[in-house]
């Protein structure tokens, strides 16, 4: 058998968990499995990217290691992969059949995709034109439906924690408001999670779209109580009660990438301004993805990839590995 793996979409704490754990099973396994890994996303398959084998060698050593040894992007959609013209400018075009083409080219029996819920769809209309596919959950943001946890997320929370830590000591010596946005898109896991376990003041989620009338007066009793300082923790995607997301520049929208999320922080801030306490900002961005996975990310990272050779090996194309309460298991893609 001979079989694919590549890691799509931003990159996260755990992935070459996930990697090792394909390679060291297949190294493991009975029958001979030859695992290919596919670098920098599916945008290998559509223009002739590198391809190599894996060996045990290749992921000694990378369970404590961030990011993934394959390489990563959020771009290169299969189906809407974008084509430079002679004149300069950008068109899109279906290349998926490339990628059917690579994988026949090279022999493999069926690809482990791992990577979020764009990535996963990908793998999914693959599936619908005949790829053999399994899916491996992947976000920091938490917000993948079938799977109570993904991989790192544990990280990213940990990163958010340890940021509010710190910036606590320093509003309490300089009597500032400190305002932390975090990622999750969104889904407002991060926020919710990092800001109780980091004793925000107020946690500010997409889910629940904020009122500045409560909010306002939450931060005058606590002002009244004598409180010298407040932690707000806000994520990406909040937004204010009848208003709309905040956005960063779209820059990168022009290159393929999704519109990115950004400045709920600077806006919540401006809004607060009348209170006249004096505030920071602070934007945690990329560090959430960065570093070492923890334990935990690392546990579930190798317990995913172990369930997914399983799976390939018994046939079942088409499945994602999942966590479901504490036992780790699979349902269909679609």
């Amino acid at each position: 058998m001979r079989l694919g793996v590549l890691t799509g979409g931003g990159d996260c704490p755990g992935l070459n968990a996930v990697i090792r754990a394909v390679v060291r099973s297949a190294a493991n396994a009975e029958k001979p499995i030859e695992i290919l890994g596919i670098e920098d996303g599916f945008g290998a398959l559509v223009a002739d990217g590198e391809i190599r084998t894996l060996s045990l060698s290749h992921v000694r050593g990378i369970l404590s290691r961030g990011g993934t040894i394959l390489g990563t992007t959020n771009r290169g959609d299969p189906f809407h992969y974008p084509v430079k013209q002679d004149d300069g400018s950008t068109i899109y075009q279906d290349l998926s059949h490339r990628c059917l083409e690579r994988m026949q080219e090279h022999a493999m029996d069926g690809l482990i995709v791992i990577g979020g819920d764009g990535t996963l769809k990908i793998a999914h209309d693959l599936a619908q034109k005949g790829a053999k596919v399994i899916g491996v959950p992947k976000t920091i943001d938490n917000d993948l439906e079938a799977t109570a946890y993904t991989f790192g997320f544990d990280s990213a929370v940990n990163v958010a924690v340890e940021a509010l830590d710190r910036l606590k000591t320093t509003a309490e010596s300089h009597d500032r408001m400190m305002i932390m946005e975090v990622m999750g898109r969104y889904a407002g896991w991060i926020a919710l999670h990092a800001g109780i376990a980091g004793g925000a003041h107020a946690i500010l989620i997409p889910e629940i779209p904020y009122d500045l009338v409560p909010l306002k007066a939450h931060l005058k009793r606590r002002r009244k109580r004598g409180a010298n300082h407040h932690l707000i923790v806000v994520a990406e995607g909040a937004l204010p009660r009848g208003g709309e997301h905040s956005y960063n520049t779209d820059i990168e929208a022009s290159k393929g990438a999704m519109r990115r999320l950004g400045g709920a922080a600077e806006r919540l801030a401006r809004e607060l301004a009348p209170l006249e306490i004096e505030t920071r900002t602070l934007v945690l961005g990329h560090l959430q993805r960065g570093g070492s996975p923890t334990y935990r990310d690392r546990l579930l990272g190798t317990a995913f990839g172990a369930h997914a050779m399983e799976l390939a090996q018994n046939g079942a194309w088409g499945q994602m590995v999942c966590l479901d309460g504490i036992r780790f298991t699979d349902v269909p893609m679609a």
